[in-house]
């Protein structure tokens, strides 16, 4: 690779659908050291999208016009549907380029550590996109749990829930296993990680996983529980069918709870089309959303104390990316991190189709 020291590193962006559109293309805009250099998506419509929005990218309609160009190109990004996920990173770490993958890395964990390796091998990057671990609430209760606000910490319960009853299509409500499609690995794929970067390895999963919706054809409400090595016990939601929402996290501790609803707002301002950029506060919420800290009382009636929601930051992710990229170190997530909540996820489906508690050797 050049010496970009003075220069930004040149990104190519795989898929320019929700992830690619919404998240990649615009975090990877807005970073200082990175610059999109071309996307990939053999849509006219979204190849004007693209445009559009970055008037100086190239386009390209296949990944395969990528791997001639691999001294021209720094990183490759992708956010193409599920079911490329391995082969097109697998094809990129061959052409010697770093890569970020849209999570799931992969459908199983034996995959996600076959491609660990060969990026090891390699020398090369790979990480997984996993922006939610930049999430307002998910930063404030990290610094609540390091500050010792709760005591020890008993009971993690953690929820990604909707109410859309009706299906819209497309491959992530697919039924076809090769497709990766449902809650479980979508939404269950952030709730996981969540929950082992809070509280560490996984010893046991049980898990609920339901097809509700008439016509459906992969799990829409889907439940998990999770015993860490630490004792911690994780409670995992994930539903598109949720009349009433639950909390987004209630965390009960030794010596206090906290209870914090909503979502964070990034992915609205994203899908608005506002953007990070220095000068404009990113990720903050209102104090009504503030989340409760306190023992015996009820928050809606109230109880507790407001705890001031830290801003959200998804552009942490990609100067994480940038700086690993720059130095050679570790990057803001691992593939051996997404391997291991794979290990939690197939450890879900299994339990749920035997219905019956299944021990892990403990997942780091």
């Amino acid at each position: 690779m050049d010496d970009h020291h003075n220069s930004a590193f040149r990104v190519a962006l795989i898929g320019y659908g929700l992830a690619g559109s919404v998240f990649h293309a615009p975090l990877i805009a807005a970073t200082d050291g990175l610059v999109l250099d071309t996307v990939v998506t053999s849509s006219p419509e979204r190849q004007r999208q693209a445009r559009a929005a970055y008037p100086d990218v190239v386009l390209a309609d296949s990944a395969d016009e990528l791997w001639g160009r691999a001294d021209e190109l720094d990183l490759i990004v992708v956010a193409s549907p599920n079911r490329t996920h391995v082969p097109l990173a697998r094809a990129a770490l061959e052409a010697g380029l770093p890569v970020v993958v849209d999570k799931p890395l992969a459908a199983t964990a034996t995959e996600a550590e076959e491609l660990a390796a060969l990026a090891d091998a390699r020398g090369l990057l790979l990480s997984v996109f996993q922006n939610r671990r930049w999430d307002n609430d998910f930063r404030t209760l990290r610094k609540l749990i390091a500050d010792g606000a709760l005591g020890h910490v008993q009971r993690f319960e953690s929820r990604f829930e909707r109410w859309r009853p009706q299906l819209k299509g497309g491959w992530r409500e697919s039924g076809d296993p090769a497709e990766v499609g449902g809650l479980l690995y979508d939404l269950g794929s952030h709730l996981v990680d969540q929950a082992l970067t809070l509280f560490g390895p996984v010893v046991s999963v049980y898990a609920e996983v339901d097809v509700r919706r008439p016509g459906a054809q992969t799990d829409d409400d889907t439940f998990i529980a999770l015993t860490h090595a630490g004792g911690v016990r994780s409670h995992l939601w994930m539903s598109a069918i949720t009349a009433q929402l639950g909390p987004r996290f209630r965390v009960l501790g030794s010596e206090a709870g906290y209870v914090k609803y909503g979502l964070d707002p990034q992915e609205a301002a994203l899908r608005e089309g506002r953007r990070p950029a220095n000068g404009i506060e990113w990720g903050a919420e209102p104090e009504g959303a503030w989340g409760r800290l306190g023992a015996g009382e009820s928050p809606l009636t109230g109880g507790g104390l407001p705890v001031p929601t830290l801003p959200g930051d998804y552009p942490a992710y990609y100067a994480g990316v940038a700086d690993a990229l720059r130095d050679g170190g570790r990057p803001p997530v691992t593939a051996a991190e997404a391997a291991a909540a794979l290990h939690v996820l197939e450890a879900a489906r299994l339990s749920a189709a035997e219905r019956r508690t299944v021990p892990l050797e403990a997942t780091a």
